[in-house]
C-alpha cells in the first residue's frame, strides 16, 4: 500500500467532511495536537518500564485522547460525532492532584529540565500551551468547534508539569529554582500548581 496519495500537490489537504488548505488555522491546530502527541511517545521511551509503569500506561491512554482531539478539531461534518470526552479531563485533575502530593512542595518558579524524559514532557507542555492558543483562535472564527479539546489541552499542560516533576523526584533529580524567582506560592496557593504557567 502506496502512503502518499498526491491528493495535497496543490497546497490542500482532507480533513472529515471537507478539504482546507494545509495553513489553515484548523490544521495548525489539529497539527500541533499531533506534536504533542510525538513527544508524548518520545517520553515514554525514556521512561523506565518498573519505576514508572503507572505513568507509562497514563501517558498511552493520553495518546488515544490526544487522537481523539485532533481528530475532533479536525471534524467539520454534521454526521460525525466528536469523540474526546469530558471523562478524560476529569481523569486528569485526579492524576494532577497525586502527582502535587507526590512531589515536594513548590516555592519558586523552576527551570524545565532534569532526566532526559522529565525533559521531554516538558517540551510537550509547552507544545501543549501552544495548541491551546491555536484552538483558542480557531475558536473565534467557528462555532462548530466543541469546547472540550479546549480545556482538556489546558488540563494536560498542568498534568505535564506536574508529571516532570514526579519524574525526577522519582529519579531523586532535584528541580533547579529559577534563581530570580520571587516566593510565588503565598496567598493559599496549593503546594506543585502550575507556577510556571500564566493561565
Amino acid at each position: 500500500m502506496r502512503i502518499y496519495t498526491r491528493t495535497g500537490d496543490k497546497g490542500q489537504t482532507s480533513i472529515i467532511g471537507g478539504r482546507v488548505d494545509k495553513d489553515d488555522i484548523r490544521v495548525e491546530a489539529y497539527g500541533t495536537v499531533d506534536e504533542v502527541n510525538c513527544f508524548v511517545g518520545q517520553a515514554m521511551t525514556q521512561l523506565d518500564k518498573e519505576i514508572f509503569q503507572d505513568i507509562l500506561e497514563d501517558l498511552e491512554k493520553i495518546q488515544h485522547e490526544l487522537f481523539d482531539c485532533g481528530g475532533d478539531l479536525a471534524n467539520v461534518s454534521k454526521n460525525r460525532p466528536f469523540k474526546l470526552s469530558e471523562e478524560a479531563i476529569d481523569y486528569l485533575e485526579k492524576k494532577i492532584d497525586l502527582f502535587i502530593d507526590e512531589a515536594p512542595a513548590l516555592e519558586r518558579f523552576i527551570l524545565p529540565g532534569g532526566a532526559e524524559a522529565a525533559a521531554s514532557i516538558h517540551i510537550a507542555r509547552t507544545v501543549t500551551r501552544r495548541a491551546e492558543r491555536l484552538v483558542v483562535s480557531l475558536m473565534k472564527n467557528n462555532s462548530n468547534v466543541p469546547e472540550t479539546p479546549l480545556k482538556f489541552l489546558n488540563r494536560l499542560s498542568d498534568y505535564f508539569f506536574a508529571l516532570a516533576r514526579v519524574i525526577n523526584y522519582r529519579l531523586e533529580i532535584k528541580d533547579v529554582e529559577y534563581i530570580r524567582s520571587a516566593n510565588v506560592f503565598r496567598g493559599g496557593k496549593r503546594k506543585g500548581e502550575n507556577a510556571n504557567e500564566k493561565k
